[in-house]
């Protein structure tokens, strides 16, 4: 049985990683409500020019052609997987590494290389059958995502893409931010751009919109294709942050939580020791007294 001092440093030590904890959960809270302030701003715009870059991408397809938007074969696959640069964020890091595991178990007939933005995924892969093409450590352990840094990851892919016609296909793997308590991780296709979704006779689904352009169209690809690449970046990287910080406020919630749990039943258990301590005590004065 444990003594009187050992559960009183148990105590005390449990006591130190419930204040952890809990300073941890308030820094991710004030966090989280500027990521979540980012991510809801962010989402429209992406959303949009995704939308209308599908749609323009379907109705110059054959009389235009951008190497950004040519599709290729289907045998050389980059994947660009999005994870935090830190720990004690629950199950955030495993589960966007499940979803990237689950990813090449499927295409696992595809050669597959990837790109690693984040600690996390890196070293994960690292020590895995996987080419690791290039590497971004360090630009979400601040809690903000930095615009110059997703331009710059996306100009590296157009470069890679463009000059490497072996790859057919880039996909980026993030965490998308639902709620506090619930974060996904999504697959989508970066690269070549995803074309609008069509019915069996080639016609767009959905309404029907007319463009007019007041440039030529190489002109205006040229501009608009890889800003859109960048733009599905940072917004990957916005939505890892924010359910980063959510996964890692709710981890910490809980801890705290069962820190104070484990506190009640370690000091009932150490006034159970004082108590048997006492009553010995008591037992050999009296037994003491009674021999005299």
């Amino acid at each position: 049985m444990a003594s009187l001092l050992d559960m009183r440093r148990r105590i005390k030590s449990v006591k130190n990683t419930q204040q952890i904890t809990k300073a941890m959960k308030m820094v991710a809270a004030a966090k989280l409500k500027r990521a979540q302030d980012r991510v809801t701003a962010s989402r429209p715009f992406a959303g949009k020019m995704s939308e209308v870059l599908g749609d323009l991408s379907g109705k110059v397809a054959g009389e235009f052609s951008h190497p950004l938007l040519d599709e290729r074969g289907d045998a050389k696959y980059l994947i660009v997987l999005i994870s935090a640069d830190k720990g004690l964020a629950g199950a955030f890091n495993a589960n966007v590494i499940k979803a990237a595991q689950a990813f090449l178990k499927q295409n696992s007939d595809k050669q597959s290389s990837m790109v690693a933005v984040g600690r996390k995924g890196r070293d994960f892969f690292k020590r895995r059958e996987i080419e690791l093409t290039d590497e971004y450590i360090g630009l979400t352990g601040s809690g903000q995502v930095v615009y110059a840094d997703a331009v710059e990851i996306a100009n590296k892919l157009i470069a890679t893409f463009t000059d490497d016609t072996s790859i057919d296909k880039v996909f980026i793997v993030f965490t998308e931010f639902k709620t506090v308590l619930s974060q996904k991780p999504v697959i989508e296709q970066l690269l070549p751009i995803p074309k609008a979704a069509s019915d069996g006779d080639g016609e767009s689904t959905g309404a029907q919109a007319e463009y007019i352009y007041e440039q030529p169209a190489p002109d205006i690809f040229a501009k608009l294709l890889p800003k859109q690449v960048e733009t599905q970046i940072y917004r990957g990287m916005l939505e890892s942050v924010a359910s980063e910080q959510g996964s890692r406020m709710t981890a910490m919630d809980s801890a705290s939580k069962n820190a104070g749990e484990l506190i009640d039943t370690l000091t009932l258990n150490m006034n159970r020791i004082r108590q048997a301590a006492i009553t010995k005590e008591i037992i050999e004065v009296v037994s003491g007294a009674a021999a005299a």
